[in-house]
Parts: structure tokens; C-alpha cells; sequence
């Protein structure tokens, strides 16, 4: 039996934890990488992984989509959570059925098989993602607002976020501004909320 090999890049460590637990128990699946930033993943090219199983919003300097597009070796699988369908997801249904794309409430014997189909190069497509990517519309954050707005949804200051982007506290409280015109939100909260349901962040 041919082993197939997965590099899983996740940003939460439970979760990840959780995931290589279950694709581990199959006989023919080896998870050879756990990884919890965008550009390590680009770094796994030594342990020949077949397919990289990845979440939308893993941390990093390189954005989902431009990591799926530079990952041209390995199968791609994404798992999107279609109830907080993001923006970015409708730029990586673009790029299907050349990655995979598979919802966070699949089963687990979904996910297996999800993966051996990846690896085989077969077509994986949650249908409910695409149509859900498509509604979501046009975003009309910048990447850099919205990472500033997850930030926030963190709890996290000015300060901290600034701290965590490389940024200054001015240009992040700048990039409130603009958040806050864009969405019509009167406070960060409300901002949050709306870019939220819209499914932008």
C-alpha cells in the first residue's frame, strides 16, 4: 500500500493536534509536517509531502491564496468554515478545482477520503463553499485592514497589534480609521460584527 504523506498547517495548535491525530490513525497516511505559519509551508519541499492540508487563516507573511498558487508540487487541500466564509476564500475557489476545498463540518472519514482524493489529483469541492464564497461579495477591506480587524477581534490594543503586524501604533490606528469609514461602523465592535457577517474577515 502506497503511504500518502501530508504536511498540515494549521494556526490552532488544538486543533492541528486534533487533525493529525485522526489522519494518522490511516494505515496509508503519514502526517510529516505540523506547521502554524503561511511561508513554513513553503519550507516542507525535503519531506515530499503529497498533499498539504491547510486553514485559510494561517499566520503568516504570504496570504493563503498566493501560498496555494506557489504550491504547485503537492496536492492542496483548504479547510474553510462555510458559516464564516471569508473573503479570501472566494479568490481560493477561484483556484479550484485545482486545490481542494473541503468545510469544517465534514466528517472525519470526509476529510481521509478528501485527502486520498488530493492525493490521487481528483477534483474536491464542498459546493456549499463555493456558493457560499460567491455570496460573500466583494470586500472592501484591504488584506491589511482585515488582518488589523482579526487582530482586534483578539482583544488585542493598538499597540499590541502594531507590535504583532511590524507596524506603527499610528498607521494601525489609521488603518481603524478606514475600517471604520469603509464598514459605516460607528466602534470597532460594530466593525467587527459587520465585516463578520458580510464574511470579509
Amino acid at each position: 500500500m502506497a503511504v500518502i504523506r501530508v504536511a498540515l498547517a494549521h494556526r490552532g495548535t488544538l486543533v492541528r493536534g486534533a487533525l493529525a491525530a485522526v489522519l494518522a490513525r490511516e494505515n496509508d497516511l503519514d502526517v510529516v509536517a505540523e506547521l502554524d505559519r503561511s511561508e513554513d509551508v513553503l519550507h516542507v519541499a525535503g519531506r515530499r509531502p503529497h498533499v498539504v492540508l491547510l486553514d485559510p487563516q494561517l499566520p503568516g507573511r504570504i496570504r493563503i491564496e498566493d501560498l496555494c498558487r506557489k504550491l504547485t508540487g503537492p496536492g492542496v487541500l483548504v479547510l474553510i468554515d462555510h458559516e464564516a466564509i471569508a473573503a479570501t476564500s472566494l479568490a481560493l475557489v477561484k483556484q479550484a478545482p485545482r486545490i481542494g476545498l473541503i468545510a469544517t463540518d465534514a466528517t472525519t472519514d470526509q476529510l481521509v477520503q478528501a485527502v486520498r482524493d488530493v492525493a490521487k489529483g481528483l477534483p474536491v469541492v464542498d459546493v456549499r463553499l463555493a456558493v457560499a464564497a460567491l455570496k460573500a461579495g466583494d470586500n472592501p477591506l484591504t488584506d491589511r485592514e482585515c488582518e488589523v480587524l482579526r487582530q482586534v477581534t483578539t482583544g488585542a490594543t493598538a499597540q499590541e497589534i502594531a507590535r504583532t503586524l511590524s507596524l506603527s501604533a499610528g498607521t494601525v490606528r489609521n488603518y481603524l480609521s478606514r475600517i471604520l469609514a469603509k464598514t459605516g461602523a460607528r466602534s470597532r465592535i460594530e466593525a467587527i460584527r459587520k465585516a463578520q457577517d458580510a464574511g470579509w474577515i
